[in-house]
């Protein structure tokens, strides 16, 4: 299985940190049913057992609503789920050493930071790209920001799909028109909202729209 394009459109990465009068799975639904596209399930603190049995769970809603699932970093909770993607960082395993683990069935995602940092992870065995962050976030307070042009000139090297993330929102994801990105991976602009099925709705066509804007600007001219 390959990376499509329209999966980046609205990427959900999840953070147990907004659960409250939610579940995780509930909220995940919620953006399922709100029109998320993808969806990426990430644990830092949570122990294997618990982690395994919630991905098995998520997994399943995304099978029912089409939706590709990737997990976070953890390549042997994504190998004994069978998840579609495995998401990891630059600090985390090579993406060439994933791939010797998981086949050549299952989804690679690489966050970059670079032109440098995306050719190399292509070239590795990526699927789809993860750039940012484009703005300051508080799910990374440490992460130095990624300039559009450099999203832009990342865009134009690789034909694997590109998702941005990092800080973006309703309010700033029109900034990313004219950058040729496929979608927008969120954290807290989704599972922070209080009504998190309809603010999928406006982030997904809002998404849309940008996505629209950026090809028409990468469409050759042609004269009548």
């Amino acid at each position: 299985m390959k990376c499509d394009k329209k999966h980046m459109l609205l990427y959900a990465v999840t953070d147990s940190a907004w659960v409250g009068r939610q579940t995780l799975i509930e909220q995940v639904e919620s953006a399922l049913k709100g029109g998320v596209t993808c969806v990426q399930l990430r644990e830092k603190d949570l122990n294997e057992a618990d982690f395994f049995e919630e991905a098995l769970e998520i997994k399943a809603l995304c099978k029912q609503y089409g939706v590709p699932f990737f997990i976070n970093d953890n390549v042997d909770i994504a190998i004994r789920c069978g998840a579609d993607g495995i998401h990891v960082g630059q600090e985390d395993m090579q993406a060439a050493q994933v791939r010797k683990l998981v086949g050549e069935e299952m989804m690679i995602g690489v966050s970059v930071h670079s032109v440098e940092e995306a050719l190399q992870a292509v070239e590795n065995g990526a699927d789809c790209l993860g750039v940012g962050a484009m703005f300051p976030t508080a799910t990374k307070p440490d992460a130095s920001a990624v300039p559009l042009d450099v999203l832009r000139d990342i865009c134009r090297a690789v034909t694997v799909p590109v998702v941005a993330i990092g800080g973006i929102g309703k309010g700033n994801l029109s900034l990313l028109s004219e950058t040729g990105v496929d979608g927008v991976a969120l954290v807290s602009a989704i599972f922070a909202a209080d009504d998190i099925e309809q603010e999928c709705r406006e982030l997904r066509s809002l998404s849309e729209q940008m996505v629209a804007a950026g090809k028409a600007q990468t469409a050759p001219c042609t004269t009548p």
